[in-house]
């Protein structure tokens, strides 16, 4: 028998009024699989995302995390459930108010309730886990690089060890080499700590690199999910535009996924 997907999303509904912007949603995530979710503008990527996280209600469907469907959790149930995901916004979401430290703290303090003392070792090596350095523990997101903040943010999102880690465009607004660099940290990530990642992006480089398979949303359902090698062969317009057009020439002939 097949192991229990990580993440399993049936037959999803989230609409906005009268308008369905997830319609019918069907997606499977193995456990210690990076999955890719790519689409158009307005394919509801990131609402499922915060529709999987609990951040968007949905009308219909089921989502279920390791088998458990999230509909039928008691609400404490639900609190234990969240604190085993660890979320990366696009702009990190650091509270501007707190340094890196704290940042990495807040979720300690507000989940576990552990001492002061522990709370500052464990920011600490989350702070080295993510390859920043020490000193950037007592600084402010507005004294950091925009790659230093998703690097931060990115500790901010370990600090419970959670098994399943979703990354919204993780990759977005960094340069080739330090969006190449996270690439290379996610991936290594995931295999020392045997995380399952459902990463939202529109960088073809991350899902060469990165992504086991790729999932891609169009009009609210699922286009086609597969390996990038059968995502490459796909006849789906979209999807040659995609994997075909002129910034994706590095992709052909591309071994990845196969």
């Amino acid at each position: 028998m097949s192991e229990t997907p990580a993440i399993e999303i049936s037959d999803l509904v989230v609409a906005f009024g009268p308008r369905r912007v997830i319609d019918g949603l069907d997606l499977e995530v193995a456990r210690g699989e990076v999955m890719g979710i790519i689409g158009p503008s307005g394919s509801g990527k990131s609402v499922t995302l915060r529709a999987l996280i609990g951040l968007l209600a949905h009308q219909s469907g089921t989502v279920k995390f390791n088998g458990r469907d999230v509909s039928s959790l008691s609400g404490q149930e639900r609190l234990a459930q969240s604190r085993r995901w660890g979320v990366l916004f696009q702009q990190g979401a650091l509270f501007s108010s707190l340094t890196v430290a704290e940042n990495i703290e807040f979720p300690l303090r507000e989940h576990l309730g552990i001492s002061r003392k522990l709370r500052r070792e464990i920011a600490r090596i989350k702070i080295e886990q993510v390859g920043l350095p020490a000193s950037a523990a007592s600084l402010y997101p507005s004294e950091l690089s925009g790659g230093m903040i998703k690097r931060a943010a990115l500790a901010r999102a370990l600090a419970l060890d959670p098994e399943i880690l979703f990354l919204d465009e993780p990759t977005a607004g960094l340069d080739p080499i330090g969006a190449a660099r996270f690439d290379q940290l996610v991936l290594n990530l995931k295999d020392s700590l045997g995380l399952t990642v459902y990463m939202v992006t529109h960088d073809l480089d991350s899902l060469t690199t990165v992504c086991t398979r790729i999932a891609a949303l169009g009009g609210g359902r699922l286009l086609k999910a597969g390996t990038l090698r059968e995502m490459l062969d796909a006849d789906d317009p979209w999807l040659i535009d995609y994997f075909h057009g002129p910034r994706a020439r590095h992709l052909k002939g591309s071994e990845h996924g196969v």
